[in-house]
C-alpha cells in the first residue's frame, strides 16, 4: 500500500512549514534536535541499506554516480542558502533569485529524495525523509515570511515543495518498474546520485546542527537514536 507513504512524505513537510504560524522562528532549539536524529537516522539508512543495494548490481561506476550526488547537493545548496539544513538566515539576494533559486533548489532535492523508496521495502526511509522535510520545510517557510512573501504565497510554496517527495517517489516506482522507457537499466546509478545527496545532506547536519560543531548531551542522545533505530530496523529485516 503506497498511500500510506505519500501522506506521511506530504503530512511532514506540510506540516513543518505550517508550524511557522504557531511557533516563533528565534526559538528552533528543538528543530536542531528533530534535524539531528532526522540526519543519524539517514545516514544510518544511507550506508546499511541504500549503499549495499545500489551496489547489488556489480555497477563498478555506481560509485562514480555517488560522487556526482554528493557534489551536485553542494550546487543545490549555492542557490537553497542551507534551507535543507534547517537554515533560517535572510538570503543574499544578490546571489540568488529569490525565492525562485531557494523553490527550484529544494523542489529538486525533495523530489531527489523521494525517489529511494520506490526500492524494496523502505519504510524506515519514508519516516526519516518525512522528519528530515519537518525543519526544512519550517526553515523555507519562515525565510519567505521574513522576506514579505505573503501568507498565501508562502503556503503555496511550502505545499509545493512538500509534493516533490512524493513525486520522486512515484518517478522512481515507473522507473524501476520499466514505465519509462529504458531507464530501469540505470536505476541503480540513479540511485547512486541520490545516495550522494543523502551522505551530503546527513554528515552537514550532523555536523552544522549546533555551534562550533560540539555535540551536546542532548545532541549526542539524538544522534544515537536516529542511528540506533536504524540499526535495529536492519537487523530485523536479516
Amino acid at each position: 500500500m503506497i498511500l500510506w507513504k505519500v501522506i506521511v512524505l506530504f503530512l511532514g513537510a506540510f506540516a513543518g512549514g505550517m508550524s511557522v504560524f504557531l511557533f516563533k522562528s528565534n526559538n528552533h532549539q528543538n528543530l536542531k534536535l528533530v534535524l539531528s536524529f532526522s540526519g543519524a537516522f539517514l545516514f544510518g539508512i544511507t550506508v546499511l541499506h541504500l549503499i549495499p543495494d545500489a551496489y547489488h548490481g556489480n555497477d563498478n561506476y555506481v560509485g562514480v554516480f555517488i560522487l556526482i550526488g554528493f557534489l551536485f547537493q553542494i550546487v543545490l545548496e549555492q542557490f537553497s542558502e542551507g534551507i535543507e539544513h534547517g537554515h533560517m538566515h535572510k538570503p543574499d539576494h544578490e546571489h540568488i533569485a529569490f525565492p525562485l533559486g531557494i523553490l527550484i533548489s529544494l523542489c529538486i532535492h525533495a523530489f531527489l529524495e523521494g525517489m529511494p523508496i520506490a526500492e524494496g521495502n523502505q519504510n524506515q526511509l519514508v519516516w526519516g525523509i518525512a522528519l528530515h522535510h519537518v525543519p526544512a520545510s519550517f526553515a523555507l517557510a519562515t525565510v519567505l515570511l521574513a522576506n514579505k512573501q505573503s501568507k498565501n504565497k508562502t503556503v503555496f510554496y511550502v505545499v509545493l515543495f512538500a509534493i516533490m517527495a512524493p513525486a520522486g517517489y512515484f518517478f522512481s516506482n515507473e522507473l524501476s518498474i520499466g514505465g519509462i522507457g529504458n531507464l530501469q537499466h540505470y536505476f541503480n546509478r540513479i540511485m547512486g546520485v541520490v545516495i550522494g545527496i543523502f551522505l551530503h545532506i546527513s554528515t552537514t547536519i550532523l555536523f552544522e546542527s549546533s555551534s562550533d560543531h560540539k555535540f551536546t548531551v542532548r545532541k549526542m542522545i539524538a544522534v544515537l537514536l536516529g542511528v540506533g533505530i536504524a540499526l535495529v530496523g536492519f537487523v530485523s529485516e536479516l
